[in-house]
């Protein structure tokens, strides 16, 4: 099906260096900045108009986007990538920290509604009102979420190992145990800044996010520990990278991303009294690509005027080095092709 749309064909020159400073990462956002030039009202970004396929090439991926952070805007967001999950359908999201900027029921309630879907996450590993499961479950319901679907609490039951190919710190990676019993997952993530990681998108979604208590600890380590937290910086980048990557490489397919770009703090869900927003909300995004994707929201923070906060965040901790290591191992792509469907 042809349909005229707005298409933005971004290339990204890509040094995959590993363990690369804040400098190397200041030079990565002058190049965003200047693949992004133009301006339109809310993205900033001057799109040329031509009838294109909706398919994307084989060779660069399609992100889709929209201004419309509205019920209806996740709606289209999605409908533009004509996917047709089957089976036991899950929901990936992040259940939030009381205070955050969690994705709110009456956003992303009629989307899960349609798929007849699983809200799914796994416990963390660091305290707070998600560390066990009882806990984990009233505040799934607190903020709303057993009222729009059922929740699985993925790790309840323990970890399952998935295998992590060509990775650099990872030969293995744990996922919660019920990981196993869904077909097709859906990974809904609230695009924002984190204090670790720099960001956090769909790659930190499957990878923190489908880990078991355990496995974050895994990952955080760059896998040297399944309790804890400390490990070099650029390790615990890439063993995200890695994580993700055996979670894709299981389901075969049988996964899409979506990336909400709203209350755009410097700080994560997991932070229940994050630093409050300081830039503008800039739409929904959406791809069969984790690595696209993520790469398209980044350079939508470093083209718009406002972004200078998470762009410093992004940047102190190195975070385009998980994308580096993403593309790396063959995750996905960092160039892509921006497909704006707003009308």
């Amino acid at each position: 099906m042809k349909k005229r749309i707005l298409l933005l064909v971004l290339t990204a020159t890509v040094f995959l260096v590993c363990g690369c400073g804040k400098n190397a990462q200041q030079e990565t956002g002058a190049e965003n900045k200047e693949n992004l030039q133009g301006n339109d009202t809310e993205s900033g970004i001057e799109m040329e108009s031509e009838t294109v396929q909706k398919e994307p090439s084989a060779s660069v991926p399609s992100v889709y986007m929209t201004t419309d952070i509205s019920p209806e805007g996740l709606g289209a967001v999605y409908e533009a990538l004509e996917a047709s999950p089957s089976g036991n359908v899950a929901v990936k999201l992040s259940t939030g920290e009381p205070g955050s900027n969690y994705l709110r029921t009456d956003l992303i309630g009629d989307l899960v509604q349609s798929l007849d879907a699983v809200i799914v996450e796994c416990n963390t590993a660091y305290g707070g009102t998600r560390a066990n499961t009882a806990m984990h479950y009233q505040l799934a319901e607190d903020h709303g979420y057993t009222s729009i679907a059922p929740v699985d609490i993925m790790d309840e039951n323990g970890s399952m190992t998935l295998p992590v190919n060509g990775g650099d710190n990872l030969t293995e990676n744990y996922v919660g145990a019920n990981f196993k019993n869904y077909d097709y997952y859906v990974v809904l993530s609230h695009f924002k800044g984190h204090s670790m990681a720099g960001f956090g998108g769909a790659i930190k979604n499957i990878s923190i996010g489908m880990a078991s208590s355990e496995g974050k600890s895994w990952i955080h380590s760059g896998g040297n520990s399944t309790s804890g937290w400390s490990g070099d910086q650029d390790a615990f980048l890439e063993s995200m990278a890695e994580a993700g990557k055996s979670v894709v490489d299981y389901l075969d397919g049988n996964i899409l991303y979506i990336n909400v770009m709203n209350r755009l703090s410097i700080d994560c869900d997991c932070d229940g009294n994050p630093a409050e927003p300081d830039m503008h909300d800039i739409g929904i995004l959406a791809s069969f690509d984790p690595t696209a994707l993520d790469q398209a929201c980044v350079d939508l923070v470093y083209q718009a005027e406002d972004g200078a906060s998470l762009i410093e965040r992004m940047e102190s901790r190195n975070g385009i080095h998980t994308l580096e290591q993403a593309e790396k191992i063959g995750l996905g792509s960092r160039e892509y092709k921006l497909v704006n469907i707003d009308d």
